[in-house]
Protein backbone atom coordinates (compact mmCIF):
# COMPACT_ATOMS: atom_id res chain seq x y z
CA UNK A 1 0.00 0.00 0.00
CA UNK A 2 1.34 3.28 -1.19
CA UNK A 3 -1.35 6.22 -0.34
CA UNK A 4 -4.48 5.34 2.60
CA UNK A 5 -7.09 7.34 3.47
CA UNK A 6 -8.27 8.34 6.69
CA UNK A 7 -11.59 10.10 8.50
CA UNK A 8 -13.64 10.68 11.54
CA UNK A 9 -17.47 9.80 11.75
CA UNK A 10 -20.07 10.42 14.07
CA UNK A 11 -20.14 12.95 17.35
CA UNK A 12 -16.76 14.37 18.48
CA UNK A 13 -14.47 13.13 20.95
CA UNK A 14 -11.52 14.71 22.56
CA UNK A 15 -9.29 11.77 21.42
CA UNK A 16 -10.23 12.03 17.74
CA UNK A 17 -6.61 14.22 17.00
CA UNK A 18 -5.03 11.87 19.07
CA UNK A 19 -5.78 8.74 16.95
CA UNK A 20 -5.62 10.47 13.56
CA UNK A 21 -1.23 11.39 15.17
CA UNK A 22 -0.82 7.59 15.84
CA UNK A 23 -2.36 6.68 11.90
CA UNK A 24 -0.17 8.89 10.62
CA UNK A 25 2.85 8.41 12.54
CA UNK A 26 2.76 5.06 11.82
CA UNK A 27 2.04 6.15 8.22
CA UNK A 28 5.69 8.24 7.89
CA UNK A 29 6.96 5.35 9.72
CA UNK A 30 5.87 2.78 6.72
CA UNK A 31 6.59 5.12 3.84
CA UNK A 32 2.52 5.48 3.34
CA UNK A 33 1.01 8.80 1.68
CA UNK A 34 -1.59 9.52 4.33
CA UNK A 35 -5.34 11.25 3.20
CA UNK A 36 -7.41 12.97 5.66
CA UNK A 37 -11.22 13.11 4.06
CA UNK A 38 -12.93 16.19 5.33
CA UNK A 39 -16.31 15.83 6.76
CA UNK A 40 -16.50 11.92 7.49
CA UNK A 41 -18.27 9.66 4.66
CA UNK A 42 -19.72 12.51 3.33
CA UNK A 43 -16.65 13.73 1.41
CA UNK A 44 -17.21 10.09 -0.41
CA UNK A 45 -20.54 11.22 -1.56
CA UNK A 46 -19.27 14.43 -2.51
CA UNK A 47 -18.06 14.90 -6.66
CA UNK A 48 -15.12 16.64 -6.00
CA UNK A 49 -14.16 14.44 -2.49
CA UNK A 50 -12.42 17.82 -0.49
CA UNK A 51 -9.60 16.14 1.32
CA UNK A 52 -6.22 17.09 2.61
CA UNK A 53 -2.66 14.95 2.67
CA UNK A 54 -2.00 14.92 6.59
CA UNK A 55 2.18 13.68 5.75
CA UNK A 56 3.31 15.33 3.12
CA UNK A 57 6.80 14.15 2.19
CA UNK A 58 6.08 11.96 4.86
CA UNK A 59 5.94 14.76 7.22
CA UNK A 60 3.01 15.25 10.04
CA UNK A 61 1.32 18.87 8.95
CA UNK A 62 1.86 21.21 12.35
CA UNK A 63 -2.13 21.60 12.22
CA UNK A 64 -2.35 17.98 13.91
CA UNK A 65 -1.98 18.64 17.29
CA UNK A 66 -2.98 14.99 19.46
CA UNK A 67 -3.75 17.76 22.59
CA UNK A 68 -6.39 18.83 21.04
CA UNK A 69 -9.80 17.79 21.29
CA UNK A 70 -12.05 17.42 18.01
CA UNK A 71 -10.79 16.66 14.44
CA UNK A 72 -9.02 18.85 12.76
CA UNK A 73 -11.08 16.34 9.60
CA UNK A 74 -14.28 17.68 10.78
CA UNK A 75 -17.27 15.23 11.09
CA UNK A 76 -20.93 14.31 9.88
CA UNK A 77 -23.33 12.14 10.89
CA UNK A 78 -23.99 10.90 7.43
CA UNK A 79 -23.14 6.81 6.92
CA UNK A 80 -22.95 4.18 3.92
CA UNK A 81 -26.19 2.62 3.23
CA UNK A 82 -25.56 -1.21 1.55
CA UNK A 83 -28.78 -0.96 -0.32
CA UNK A 84 -27.62 3.33 -1.94
CA UNK A 85 -26.31 1.56 -5.24
CA UNK A 86 -26.09 4.96 -6.98
CA UNK A 87 -23.90 6.37 -3.22
CA UNK A 88 -21.80 3.09 -3.48
CA UNK A 89 -20.83 3.96 -7.30
CA UNK A 90 -19.96 7.57 -6.27
CA UNK A 91 -17.79 6.56 -3.42
CA UNK A 92 -15.85 3.94 -5.85
CA UNK A 93 -15.25 6.63 -8.28
CA UNK A 94 -14.22 8.86 -5.50
CA UNK A 95 -12.15 6.20 -4.10
CA UNK A 96 -10.50 5.78 -7.74
CA UNK A 97 -10.21 8.94 -8.09
CA UNK A 98 -7.96 9.82 -4.68
CA UNK A 99 -6.16 6.00 -5.73
CA UNK A 100 -6.83 4.88 -2.57
CA UNK A 101 -5.11 1.62 -1.15
CA UNK A 102 -7.04 1.68 1.81
CA UNK A 103 -9.16 3.27 4.11
CA UNK A 104 -9.40 3.53 8.40
CA UNK A 105 -12.57 5.04 9.70
CA UNK A 106 -12.61 6.37 13.36
CA UNK A 107 -15.84 5.61 14.81
CA UNK A 108 -17.70 4.46 16.99
CA UNK A 109 -21.12 1.41 16.85
CA UNK A 110 -22.55 3.23 14.12
CA UNK A 111 -19.84 3.62 12.15
CA UNK A 112 -19.14 0.13 12.14
CA UNK A 113 -22.90 -0.82 11.32
CA UNK A 114 -21.98 1.06 7.96
CA UNK A 115 -18.52 -0.53 7.85
CA UNK A 116 -19.65 -3.28 5.97
CA UNK A 117 -20.47 -2.08 2.05
CA UNK A 118 -16.92 0.05 2.02
CA UNK A 119 -14.91 -3.37 2.78
CA UNK A 120 -16.40 -4.52 -0.32
CA UNK A 121 -14.89 -1.70 -2.16
CA UNK A 122 -11.96 -1.41 -0.35
CA UNK A 123 -9.61 -2.65 2.42
CA UNK A 124 -10.98 -0.84 5.66
CA UNK A 125 -9.81 -1.00 9.00
CA UNK A 126 -11.93 0.97 12.18
CA UNK A 127 -10.43 2.83 14.81
CA UNK A 128 -12.75 2.99 17.86
CA UNK A 129 -14.06 5.89 19.74
CA UNK A 130 -17.06 7.16 21.62
CA UNK A 131 -17.28 8.76 24.79
CA UNK A 132 -19.90 6.28 25.88
CA UNK A 133 -17.70 3.10 25.84
CA UNK A 134 -20.59 1.66 24.29
CA UNK A 135 -18.50 0.34 21.14
CA UNK A 136 -16.87 -3.20 22.47
CA UNK A 137 -17.94 -6.68 24.17
CA UNK A 138 -18.31 -7.49 27.92
CA UNK A 139 -17.41 -11.24 26.76
CA UNK A 140 -16.78 -12.67 23.71
CA UNK A 141 -19.84 -14.42 22.28
CA UNK A 142 -22.16 -11.29 23.74
CA UNK A 143 -23.55 -11.20 20.09
CA UNK A 144 -25.17 -14.54 20.32
CA UNK A 145 -26.80 -13.88 23.52
CA UNK A 146 -29.08 -11.58 21.71
CA UNK A 147 -32.77 -12.03 21.44
CA UNK A 148 -35.18 -10.51 18.59
CA UNK A 149 -38.75 -9.94 19.23
CA UNK A 150 -41.79 -8.41 17.21
CA UNK A 151 -43.43 -5.12 17.89
CA UNK A 152 -45.92 -5.23 14.86
CA UNK A 153 -46.58 -6.39 11.64
CA UNK A 154 -44.08 -4.51 9.52
CA UNK A 155 -40.70 -5.63 8.44
CA UNK A 156 -38.63 -3.40 10.63
CA UNK A 157 -40.95 -3.76 13.61
CA UNK A 158 -38.63 -5.53 15.88
CA UNK A 159 -37.29 -4.99 19.35
CA UNK A 160 -33.37 -6.40 20.69
CA UNK A 161 -32.66 -7.28 23.93
CA UNK A 162 -29.53 -9.44 25.22
CA UNK A 163 -30.26 -12.85 27.84
CA UNK A 164 -27.80 -11.55 30.62
CA UNK A 165 -27.97 -14.91 32.70
CA UNK A 166 -25.19 -13.24 35.01
CA UNK A 167 -27.71 -12.32 37.80
CA UNK A 168 -28.96 -15.74 37.90
CA UNK A 169 -25.24 -17.32 38.13
CA UNK A 170 -24.55 -14.52 40.86
CA UNK A 171 -23.56 -16.71 43.47
CA UNK A 172 -21.71 -19.20 41.43
CA UNK A 173 -19.73 -16.84 39.02
CA UNK A 174 -17.41 -14.14 38.69
CA UNK A 175 -17.33 -11.47 35.91
CA UNK A 176 -13.90 -11.66 34.24
CA UNK A 177 -12.51 -8.31 33.15
CA UNK A 178 -10.11 -9.67 31.54
CA UNK A 179 -12.30 -10.74 28.94
CA UNK A 180 -13.69 -7.60 27.84
CA UNK A 181 -13.30 -6.92 24.14
CA UNK A 182 -12.38 -3.41 23.95
CA UNK A 183 -11.83 -2.54 26.96
CA UNK A 184 -12.08 0.93 27.12
CA UNK A 185 -12.74 3.75 24.25
CA UNK A 186 -10.78 6.69 23.47
CA UNK A 187 -12.47 9.86 24.94
CA UNK A 188 -14.38 8.36 27.72
CA UNK A 189 -11.43 9.29 30.40
CA UNK A 190 -12.11 12.44 29.24
CA UNK A 191 -15.76 12.70 29.63
CA UNK A 192 -15.55 11.10 33.41
CA UNK A 193 -13.10 13.61 34.19
CA UNK A 194 -15.32 16.72 33.20
CA UNK A 195 -18.64 14.87 34.79
CA UNK A 196 -16.63 14.49 37.88
CA UNK A 197 -15.72 17.75 38.07
CA UNK A 198 -18.86 18.93 37.98
CA UNK A 199 -20.48 16.93 40.39
CA UNK A 200 -17.78 18.15 42.80
CA UNK A 201 -18.47 21.90 42.15
CA UNK A 202 -22.21 21.14 42.41
CA UNK A 203 -22.15 19.50 45.22
CA UNK A 204 -20.90 22.52 47.55
CA UNK A 205 -24.04 24.34 46.35
CA UNK A 206 -26.62 21.60 47.01
CA UNK A 207 -25.03 21.44 50.66
CA UNK A 208 -24.70 24.75 51.36
CA UNK A 209 -28.92 25.26 50.57
CA UNK A 210 -30.03 21.89 51.85
CA UNK A 211 -30.66 21.02 48.20
CA UNK A 212 -31.15 17.93 46.03
CA UNK A 213 -29.44 18.14 42.67
CA UNK A 214 -29.90 16.05 39.75
CA UNK A 215 -26.94 16.27 37.46
CA UNK A 216 -27.42 14.50 33.90
CA UNK A 217 -24.89 13.23 31.82
CA UNK A 218 -24.53 11.65 29.03
CA UNK A 219 -24.96 8.17 27.70
CA UNK A 220 -27.95 7.06 25.66
CA UNK A 221 -28.42 3.50 26.54
CA UNK A 222 -25.10 2.77 28.37
CA UNK A 223 -23.89 3.84 32.00
CA UNK A 224 -20.48 4.03 31.41
CA UNK A 225 -20.39 7.78 32.13
CA UNK A 226 -22.25 7.85 35.04
CA UNK A 227 -20.74 4.60 36.35
CA UNK A 228 -17.24 7.09 36.07
CA UNK A 229 -19.27 9.79 37.94
CA UNK A 230 -18.77 7.72 41.40
CA UNK A 231 -15.37 9.21 41.31
CA UNK A 232 -17.38 12.26 42.02
CA UNK A 233 -18.68 10.95 44.95
CA UNK A 234 -22.57 11.38 44.37
CA UNK A 235 -25.23 9.84 46.59
CA UNK A 236 -26.98 7.90 44.40
CA UNK A 237 -26.00 6.96 40.55
CA UNK A 238 -28.77 5.99 38.15
CA UNK A 239 -27.97 4.13 34.99
CA UNK A 240 -30.14 3.30 31.82
CA UNK A 241 -29.65 -0.21 32.25
CA UNK A 242 -31.21 -0.65 35.65
CA UNK A 243 -34.91 0.29 35.28
CA UNK A 244 -35.98 2.85 38.05
CA UNK A 245 -38.57 2.11 40.98
CA UNK A 246 -39.33 5.38 42.07
CA UNK A 247 -41.32 4.23 45.29
CA UNK A 248 -37.16 2.62 46.22
CA UNK A 249 -35.81 5.99 44.85
CA UNK A 250 -37.98 7.80 46.92
CA UNK A 251 -37.45 6.06 50.25
CA UNK A 252 -33.56 6.13 49.50
CA UNK A 253 -33.55 10.10 48.96
CA UNK A 254 -35.41 10.96 51.69
CA UNK A 255 -33.24 8.45 54.02
CA UNK A 256 -30.02 10.43 52.72
CA UNK A 257 -31.67 13.67 53.46
CA UNK A 258 -32.51 13.07 56.74
CA UNK A 259 -29.14 12.53 57.47
CA UNK A 260 -27.33 14.94 55.53
CA UNK A 261 -29.87 17.90 54.26
CA UNK A 262 -29.05 17.32 51.05
CA UNK A 263 -28.43 14.78 48.03
CA UNK A 264 -26.64 14.52 44.87
CA UNK A 265 -27.91 12.30 42.06
CA UNK A 266 -26.71 11.31 38.96
CA UNK A 267 -28.55 9.98 36.16
CA UNK A 268 -27.73 8.74 32.46
CA UNK A 269 -29.83 10.78 29.88
CA UNK A 270 -31.27 7.27 28.47
CA UNK A 271 -32.37 6.32 32.26
CA UNK A 272 -36.09 4.33 32.21
CA UNK A 273 -38.86 3.15 34.13
CA UNK A 274 -39.86 0.34 35.09
CA UNK A 275 -41.87 -0.62 31.67
CA UNK A 276 -38.10 -0.14 30.09
CA UNK A 277 -39.61 3.36 28.66
CA UNK A 278 -36.99 6.67 28.88
CA UNK A 279 -38.26 8.74 31.13
CA UNK A 280 -36.64 11.84 29.17
CA UNK A 281 -38.05 13.25 25.81
CA UNK A 282 -37.40 11.16 22.88
CA UNK A 283 -37.07 13.23 19.49
CA UNK A 284 -36.66 11.63 16.30
CA UNK A 285 -33.35 12.53 13.74
CA UNK A 286 -32.00 13.25 11.03
CA UNK A 287 -29.08 10.48 11.81
CA UNK A 288 -28.89 7.87 9.36
CA UNK A 289 -27.59 5.75 12.16
CA UNK A 290 -31.31 5.36 13.76
CA UNK A 291 -30.12 7.53 16.95
CA UNK A 292 -32.75 8.92 18.75
CA UNK A 293 -31.73 12.16 20.90
CA UNK A 294 -32.86 11.86 24.63
CA UNK A 295 -33.14 15.09 26.83
CA UNK A 296 -35.21 15.79 29.80
CA UNK A 297 -34.39 12.84 31.67
CA UNK A 298 -33.45 15.18 34.79
CA UNK A 299 -36.45 17.04 34.09
CA UNK A 300 -38.82 14.08 34.19
CA UNK A 301 -36.93 12.77 37.59
CA UNK A 302 -37.77 16.16 39.75
CA UNK A 303 -40.99 15.87 38.80
CA UNK A 304 -41.00 12.54 39.96
CA UNK A 305 -39.34 13.37 43.28
CA UNK A 306 -41.47 16.60 43.77
CA UNK A 307 -44.55 14.37 43.38
CA UNK A 308 -43.61 11.63 45.31
CA UNK A 309 -42.00 13.79 48.72
CA UNK A 310 -44.59 15.81 50.43
CA UNK A 311 -43.59 19.62 50.71
CA UNK A 312 -43.88 18.90 54.80
CA UNK A 313 -40.92 16.43 54.60
CA UNK A 314 -38.30 19.31 53.77
CA UNK A 315 -40.31 21.78 56.33
CA UNK A 316 -40.25 19.37 59.06
CA UNK A 317 -36.12 19.45 58.33
CA UNK A 318 -35.51 22.84 58.46
CA UNK A 319 -36.39 24.01 54.81
CA UNK A 320 -38.66 27.21 54.13
CA UNK A 321 -38.15 28.11 50.77
CA UNK A 322 -40.92 26.84 47.71
CA UNK A 323 -41.61 23.09 47.34
CA UNK A 324 -40.23 23.36 43.93
CA UNK A 325 -37.09 25.16 44.58
CA UNK A 326 -36.07 22.49 46.45
CA UNK A 327 -34.56 20.00 43.87
CA UNK A 328 -32.70 21.45 40.97
CA UNK A 329 -31.34 19.87 37.60
CA UNK A 330 -28.25 20.53 35.68
CA UNK A 331 -26.65 18.86 32.71
CA UNK A 332 -22.50 18.26 32.04
CA UNK A 333 -23.66 18.45 28.32
CA UNK A 334 -21.46 18.50 25.63
CA UNK A 335 -18.46 19.82 27.89
CA UNK A 336 -18.06 16.02 27.84
CA UNK A 337 -17.05 15.75 24.47
CA UNK A 338 -14.46 18.65 23.79
CA UNK A 339 -11.34 19.53 24.89
CA UNK A 340 -7.58 18.52 25.56
CA UNK A 341 -7.48 14.94 26.19
CA UNK A 342 -5.95 13.00 29.18
CA UNK A 343 -3.05 11.34 28.93
CA UNK A 344 -4.97 7.55 29.35
CA UNK A 345 -6.85 8.87 26.36
CA UNK A 346 -4.27 10.13 24.05
CA UNK A 347 -1.47 7.88 24.65
CA UNK A 348 -4.25 4.82 23.89
CA UNK A 349 -5.97 6.78 20.66
CA UNK A 350 -2.75 6.92 19.28
CA UNK A 351 -1.95 3.32 19.61
CA UNK A 352 -4.88 2.48 18.13
CA UNK A 353 -4.52 4.86 15.23
CA UNK A 354 -1.54 3.01 14.73
CA UNK A 355 -3.01 -0.18 14.76
CA UNK A 356 -5.86 0.38 12.36
CA UNK A 357 -2.56 1.66 9.79
CA UNK A 358 -0.95 -2.24 10.53
CA UNK A 359 -4.53 -3.64 9.95
CA UNK A 360 -3.97 -2.86 6.59
CA UNK A 361 -1.04 -3.15 5.50
CA UNK A 362 -1.01 -6.58 7.14
CA UNK A 363 -3.19 -7.24 4.67
CA UNK A 364 -6.44 -7.77 6.63
CA UNK A 365 -9.72 -6.05 5.72
CA UNK A 366 -13.17 -5.02 7.95
CA UNK A 367 -11.05 -5.53 11.16
CA UNK A 368 -11.33 -3.40 14.05
CA UNK A 369 -8.50 -2.35 16.74
CA UNK A 370 -9.31 -2.61 20.07
CA UNK A 371 -7.72 -2.12 23.41
CA UNK A 372 -7.67 -4.85 26.06
CA UNK A 373 -6.81 -5.74 29.74
CA UNK A 374 -5.33 -8.06 31.56
CA UNK A 375 -4.57 -7.97 35.37
CA UNK A 376 -1.02 -9.95 34.92
CA UNK A 377 0.19 -7.15 31.70
CA UNK A 378 -1.86 -4.58 31.78
CA UNK A 379 -3.55 -2.69 28.74
CA UNK A 380 -2.54 -3.93 25.57
CA UNK A 381 -3.48 -2.86 21.97
CA UNK A 382 -5.10 -5.73 19.31
CA UNK A 383 -7.97 -6.33 16.72
CA UNK A 384 -10.70 -8.49 16.08
CA UNK A 385 -12.50 -8.83 13.08
CA UNK A 386 -15.69 -6.69 12.39
CA UNK A 387 -18.05 -9.72 12.89
CA UNK A 388 -16.80 -10.60 15.98
CA UNK A 389 -19.18 -7.66 17.08
CA UNK A 390 -22.36 -8.84 14.91
CA UNK A 391 -25.17 -10.83 15.88
CA UNK A 392 -26.72 -13.45 13.77
CA UNK A 393 -28.84 -10.38 12.13
CA UNK A 394 -25.55 -8.73 11.27
CA UNK A 395 -26.07 -6.09 13.14
CA UNK A 396 -23.95 -4.24 15.53
CA UNK A 397 -25.30 -3.19 19.12
CA UNK A 398 -24.15 -0.41 21.00
CA UNK A 399 -22.29 -2.15 24.65
CA UNK A 400 -24.61 -1.58 27.28
CA UNK A 401 -22.65 -1.73 30.72
CA UNK A 402 -22.83 -5.01 32.31
CA UNK A 403 -25.10 -5.50 35.39
CA UNK A 404 -21.95 -6.82 37.33
CA UNK A 405 -20.70 -3.73 37.57
CA UNK A 406 -23.93 -1.74 39.48
CA UNK A 407 -26.13 -2.17 42.70
CA UNK A 408 -29.45 -1.44 41.94
CA UNK A 409 -30.22 -1.77 45.77
CA UNK A 410 -28.16 0.26 46.94
CA UNK A 411 -28.25 2.83 43.44
CA UNK A 412 -24.25 2.73 43.07
CA UNK A 413 -20.82 0.93 41.94
CA UNK A 414 -20.22 -2.70 42.78
CA UNK A 415 -17.06 -3.73 43.96
CA UNK A 416 -17.11 -5.08 40.60
CA UNK A 417 -17.16 -1.65 38.57
CA UNK A 418 -14.96 -0.32 40.89
CA UNK A 419 -12.38 -2.65 39.61
CA UNK A 420 -13.13 -2.22 35.99
CA UNK A 421 -12.64 1.50 36.95
CA UNK A 422 -9.25 1.54 38.75
CA UNK A 423 -6.83 0.25 35.80
CA UNK A 424 -8.66 3.11 33.47
CA UNK A 425 -8.64 5.55 35.64
CA UNK A 426 -5.41 5.52 38.78
CA UNK A 427 -3.40 7.23 36.29
CA UNK A 428 -5.43 8.72 33.52
CA UNK A 429 -3.99 12.29 34.09
CA UNK A 430 -0.70 12.60 33.47
CA UNK A 431 1.43 15.55 34.68
CA UNK A 432 1.62 17.44 31.51
CA UNK A 433 -2.20 18.01 31.98
CA UNK A 434 -1.74 19.75 35.09
CA UNK A 435 0.98 21.49 33.87
CA UNK A 436 -1.24 22.71 30.54
CA UNK A 437 -4.09 24.15 32.40
CA UNK A 438 -1.83 26.05 34.81
CA UNK A 439 0.12 27.52 31.73
CA UNK A 440 -3.14 27.98 29.22
CA UNK A 441 -5.94 28.97 31.26
CA UNK A 442 -4.61 32.53 32.47
CA UNK A 443 -2.45 33.12 29.42
CA UNK A 444 -2.36 37.08 29.56
CA UNK A 445 -2.10 35.99 25.61
CA UNK A 446 -5.76 35.17 26.20
CA UNK A 447 -7.04 38.50 26.63
CA UNK A 448 -4.82 40.04 23.43
CA UNK A 449 -5.53 38.08 20.70
CA UNK A 450 -8.54 36.56 19.37
CA UNK A 451 -9.57 32.39 18.62
CA UNK A 452 -7.65 30.96 15.87
CA UNK A 453 -9.38 28.14 14.11
CA UNK A 454 -7.95 25.23 12.74
CA UNK A 455 -10.53 24.87 10.64
CA UNK A 456 -8.66 28.21 8.76
CA UNK A 457 -5.19 26.44 8.15
CA UNK A 458 -7.16 22.76 7.27
CA UNK A 459 -9.12 25.06 4.45
CA UNK A 460 -5.60 26.42 2.87
CA UNK A 461 -4.39 22.51 2.52
CA UNK A 462 -7.77 21.09 1.15
CA UNK A 463 -7.67 19.94 -2.24
CA UNK A 464 -10.30 18.19 -4.81
CA UNK A 465 -10.31 15.60 -7.01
Amino acid sequence: MKRIGILTAGGDTPALNATLFGAVAQANNRNIEMIGLLNGFDSLYHTRAPHVVLNPLLQTIPELDPNCGGSILGSSRRYVDCDDILGLETITTNLRKLRLDGLVCIGGDGTLNALQPLCDIVPTALAPKTIDNDLGLNYPNEPDKYMRESTGPGPDDFVYRVVDTFSQEKNTSEFHLDRMVNYATPGYATAVFVSVGGIRRIRTTAESHKRISIIEVMGRHSGFIALGSAYGQPDIVLVPESPLNIETLTERVKQIYRLQKHVVIVCGEGIVNECGEALGDRHATLDPAGNVRLSGAAEALRTLLLENIDERFFRDLGYFDSHSSVIFTRKVGHTQRGGRPLQFDRFYAAQLGGKAVEILLEGRNNEIAVLNWSHDSGFNVSSVPGNTFRDQWGLIHARRMHSAFYDPQRFQISSTGINYLLPIFTKAIGAEDVEAIRESRFDSGNLYHRFHSVNTDIEKRTRYV
